[in-house]
């Protein structure tokens, strides 16, 4: 059926097509199936590093970080810690991916494609805070995942809490995105 906030649907939720990858990027989240789905797209092959982003969450008060959070889901299903890669300082989704970006490059580590794993309705404002930071000629694949709140693309509209939610996350957009905007074309220049 066609809503007449489908265009709101298809704004804030993006999902693409995996394709194996150099690293896998996981924007934060006290939220295990971020990492849950990371390792799954690891074990098929599809990179070769996993590079969970987040600073102190209160939501986690046994953890130092998010970072670590996820990192600890990733050994508890049996990835070696070294190819994990974590960035613990992170407090938004634009610092997720300006430090992760800013880790691989002291790193030496050289990324042309991405996957980024994210939650479903935070998937936009995750792959526009990567795209401002990373190389124009980065390609980035979202695989978005269905948190503990159950929010969806099919559902985002049939809850109050889920639509303040997903109206929060298109007002975010304009808020984190309006100044960029102009640069960001130029930059595919």
């Amino acid at each position: 059926m066609n809503y007449p906030f489908d265009c709101i649907t298809d704004f804030i939720f993006v999902e693409n097509e995996i394709f194996p990858c150099d690293i896998i990027l996981i924007p934060g989240g006290s939220h295990p199936q971020l990492m849950e789905k990371a390792v799954d797209l690891l074990e098929m092959g599809m990179a070769k590093y996993i590079l969970p982003s987040g600073g102190k969450n209160k939501k986690l008060p046994d953890y130092p970080n998010e970072a670590d959070f996820l990192k600890t889901i990733a050994i508890k299903r049996g990835i070696s810690s070294d190819i994990i890669i974590c960035e613990n300082k992170a407090t938004n989704t634009y610092e997720n991916a300006l430090f992760s970006y800013e880790l691989l490059m002291g790193k030496c580590i050289d990324i042309t494609k991405v996957i980024l794993v994210c939650k479903a309705y935070h998937s936009r404002r995750a792959l526009f805070s990567y795209q401002k930071v990373f190389p124009a000629n980065t390609t980035f694949f979202v695989c978005p995942v269905t948190d503990n709140r159950g929010i969806t693309k099919e559902n985002w509209f049939t809850r109050n809490d889920y639509i303040e939610l997903i109206m929060r996350e298109v007002e975010k957009m304009g808020k984190y995105f309006s100044d960029s905007i102009l640069s960001m074309y130029e930059r595919t220049l």
